[in-house]
């Protein structure tokens, strides 16, 4: 049984990792800045997004900082960005945690973009994807670097419906922007 097929509409999570994040001192984790690669990145994703045709009806995002500025900078490159939610939970979740959010999701969204950190992001792809085109799965095995954008897909009624192994991972993209 192919990992896409099922009832229902066809699905998209796209899963974001924020942006390269500085490190400046005495700086709480939480309220880490990006860096001047990730300011650089964050443009560049969100036009990846767009090239992908992987633009969202929903985004959900970690509070932190960094996810947040990534957010704001990813979006900007969209004509009519789509409703952010800020969702505490995404900060510091495990792949477990964070799949229990995306099952909340409300039922007419059919994209939804995650934005929020290693180790739990790459977790959540590797156990929802059932398959993956080309290397997808192996490359995110190996590493899922800071800008780094997945696509599931899988067919269902409702998110609340998404299981382990019932996705495609369909897509592995890794955006970088040029220094000026």
């Amino acid at each position: 049984m192919s990992a896409l097929s099922g009832a229902g509409p066809l699905h998209r999570l796209v899963v974001l990792r924020h942006a390269k994040s500085a490190w400046p001192p005495g700086v709480p984790d939480h309220e880490r800045p990006l860096a001047p690669r990730g300011c650089r990145d964050a443009p560049a994703a969100g036009r990846a997004l767009a090239d992908a045709d992987c633009l969202p009806d929903l985004a959900l995002c970690s509070t932190a900082v960094r996810t947040r500025r990534t957010w704001e900078l990813a979006s900007a490159q969209w004509g009519t960005p789509p409703p952010v939610r800020l969702e505490p939970r995404l900060y510091a979740a495990d792949g477990s945690e964070l799949l229990q959010v995306v099952r909340e999701v409300p039922t007419p969204v059919r994209t939804l973009l995650l934005i929020g950190h290693d180790p739990g992001l790459p977790e959540l792809i590797l156990g929802l994807a059932g398959d993956g085109l080309d290397d997808t799965l192996d490359r995110v095995r190996v590493k899922f670097p800071t800008s780094a954008i997945a696509v599931l897909a899988w067919h269902g009624a409702t998110w609340d419906s998404l299981a382990p192994g019932a996705a495609l991972l369909t897509d592995v993209i890794v955006p970088r922007g040029r220094k000026t």
